[in-house]
């Protein structure tokens, strides 16, 4: 079993030496290594499972540290990290010719964040290079919320787990790339389409699937996917689906379930009868998204073999929600 605690030398040093550390985000927990280092970006393929053609994202601890790994630096990208870092927002903009091709899957852009966590942001002011940092899992299964995720799914191939308890926001970071002037989203996130044009004063262009040459990562048809097989649910299913299947309900207050629930280990996820699960009590976005990967887990844990689940509703960060659940329940 791979040490974990808050050491943050210890941490430093491993990743000065090129080794890989578990690192708490607010978005999920990333496998972190030198991002400016190839060998040691290749152990985060080689840990994770991870294809090559599927980009990384840097971490920084700065506007600067950011400015210094892209050859273009344009207004929009300016306003939206003034605005939003630290916090779940990626820029895709042109890489710094010292940035790894590996690093960023041989696209001549490269994903920068600054993510909103004291410890790593501690940590990343401490070292004289940015973090590569996929979320801490094998590559295709769903993503860490928790350090014991981490621990349960990576074992032996991380050196060290930066544990600070669960992510906050729990749903990957939106992943913006300015083209021609004009903001486009390639990653549905952590922070709304709103917000984001709200302060551009612009709307947000999608383009959401690349299979064969994804810009970023989160772009492939199936992703996030428990072992489950996850069916979505209609209201004209509800009625003849038998009362022991297992199902994922958006909100427990909406499913009217009534008010005797609770988790049976503590967690944030809420379970009833032994096979329903609730992402919100009360249709809570943020709830929901912080719970979604914790609940898609617990489908493995209790050996559920089929789940049908609700959609949130398509707005805000129910539209990144739901763009995991289609991804998780993909069936090539």
């Amino acid at each position: 079993m791979q040490h974990r605690g808050t050491d943050l030398i210890l941490a430093k040093k491993l990743l000065t030496e090129g080794k890989l550390v578990a690192i708490p985000t607010e978005t999920v927990y990333g496998l972190a290594a030198n991002g400016l280092d190839e060998t040691a970006v290749a152990g985060i393929f080689s840990a994770k499972n991870r294809p090559t053609f599927d980009p990384l994202i840097l971490h920084v601890a700065s506007i600067e540290q950011a400015q210094s790994l892209c050859t273009d630096w344009p207004e929009m990208a300016d306003k939206l990290a003034c605005a939003f870092w630290p916090g779940p927002l990626t820029l895709i903009l042109p890489k710094a010719n010292h940035v790894p091709d590996l690093t960023t899957s041989g696209q001549p852009t490269v994903g920068i964040r600054m993510p909103n966590n004291k410890l790593t942001l501690e940590l990343l002011s401490t070292l004289p290079f940015p973090l590569a940092a996929p979320s801490a899992n094998p590559f295709g299964y769903v993503s860490p919320t928790k350090a014991q995720h981490v621990a349960d799914q990576l074992g032996d191939r991380i050196d060290y787990i930066l544990d600070d308890g669960d992510c906050s926001v729990g749903i990957e970071s939106t992943i913006i790339a300015i083209e021609n002037g004009a903001p486009k989203v390639l990653r549905l996130g952590g922070l709304s389409l709103e917000r984001i044009s709200d302060v551009l004063g612009v709307p947000v262009l999608e383009n959401l699937n690349q299979n064969s040459n994804p810009q970023a990562p989160g772009q492939l048809d199936q992703h996030y996917s428990p072992r489950c097989k996850l069916i979505s649910l209609s209201t004209m299913q509800v009625a003849d689906i038998d009362p022991s299947v297992s199902i994922i309900y958006f909100s427990k207050q909406e499913a009217q379930r009534g008010s005797d629930y609770n988790s049976s280990d503590g967690s944030d996820y809420y379970l009833s009868d032994g096979s329903h699960y609730y992402l919100s009590d009360s249709g809570d976005t943020n709830q929901a998204a912080s719970n979604l990967f914790s609940t898609l887990r617990r489908l493995d844990q209790d050996n559920q073999k089929i789940a049908y689940f609700e959609w949130a509703p398509d707005e805000g960060l129910g539209r990144a929600i739901n763009d995991r659940l289609q991804r998780a329940a993909f069936q090539p």
